[in-house]
């Protein structure tokens, strides 16, 4: 279910520092960690244009005084702070692949306005206290110590902390958006407002009221948007081809919705079109014989055995 978006304004502490009808260069700053485990994780939404979804959904909702706020985003118009999965401790085998496709993706799309800025993963060997399996209430010190293995992102807050600040006190910008609910960014967002008149934005990356804005951010914003719609999402996906220089970035199998019926319906394809490419030409093109619907979006929308009961008639 998709609730309507909420930004509010709030006073700015300096009067005088935006006079309505100028145009704000801003920049965007995306905690990809957040943004991923907040609207995207369990979903096929993951092939997300940045670009598209803030330049087209977010930021064009944004009402200052009571008027839409006059934004002009920057040559480099966002930074996204990530850090590349570690294989050995990946969910799964095609985790690490399908990040880079997606990172490739962002790069060919958009070519200079989006900038990657990554940390790293690390992974090290600790003690954790055991819930106890019999009473999950008892505390933590009498439990048992355990050894486990402890996965940390780390530098992405401080990466992005950094370059907000630097990027606010050389004058580059007269607005910040930043994309994140954690409270470690905090300090830097004071610091902005304590030692700028930058404005500041916050976009909680949630598709729903499930995470409330964090105080310690909340009381340094202008304004804040509380949330992302999945209607949004899905209306700010990347082609499913990039293709820039000889190589190019393709969405990831996985990355589907009902992805296990795509590959058979994709197999069955290449069978008879003779090319993974003719294959996928075919499951997206409009087809009368499935009310003029594609067999992709028949696949996507849970009535993909349509499909492959059509295609198995090949056969016979």
């Amino acid at each position: 279910m998709d609730y309507p978006p909420e930004a509010r304004a709030k006073k700015p502490a300096q009067a005088g520092f935006f006079i309505l009808g100028d145009v704000v260069r801003t920049r965007i700053y995306i905690d990809g960690y957040n943004l991923y485990y907040g609207c995207l994780k369990r979903t096929s939404l993951k092939w997300l244009d940045l670009m598209a979804l803030f330049e087209q959904q977010i930021l064009p909702s944004i009402n200052w005084q009571g008027r839409p706020l006059p934004i002009s985003l920057e040559a480099v118009a966002i930074k996204y702070f990530t850090a590349p999965i570690l294989e050995k401790a990946a969910k799964a085998p095609d985790s690490l692949q399908c990040q880079e496709q997606y990172h490739s993706a962002l790069r060919k799309h958009r070519p200079g306005r989006i900038e990657l800025i990554s940390g790293y993963y690390a992974l090290t060997k600790a003690r954790a206290k055991a819930v106890d399996q019999t009473d999950a209430a008892k505390w933590p010190r009498y439990c048992q110590d355990v050894e486990v293995w402890k996965l940390e992102e780390k530098q992405t807050d401080v990466n992005l902390a950094v370059h907000a600040l630097k990027d606010a006190l050389c004058n580059e910008i007269d607005q910040v958006v930043i994309v994140t609910n954690d409270t470690d960014i905090a300090p830097a967002v004071e610091m902005i407002r304590q030692a700028t008149k930058v404005m500041v934005g916050i976009v909680v990356p949630t598709t729903a009221h499930e995470r409330r804005p964090n105080d310690a951010l909340a009381r340094q914003a202008h304004w804040i948007r509380t949330h992302m719609t999945l209607s949004e999402l899905r209306a700010s996906q990347l082609p499913r081809v990039i293709i820039q220089g000889k190589k190019s970035a393709i969405k990831p199998l996985s990355w589907y919705a009902h992805s296990d019926v795509l590959r058979s319906a994709l197999t069955l394809a290449v069978a008879v079109r003779g090319s993974q490419a003719d294959a996928f030409k075919w499951l997206t093109l409009s087809n009368a014989l499935f009310d003029g619907r594609s067999p992709l979006d028949l696949i996507e929308a849970g009535e993909g055995q349509r499909v492959l009961d059509y295609q198995q008639s090949w056969g016979a």
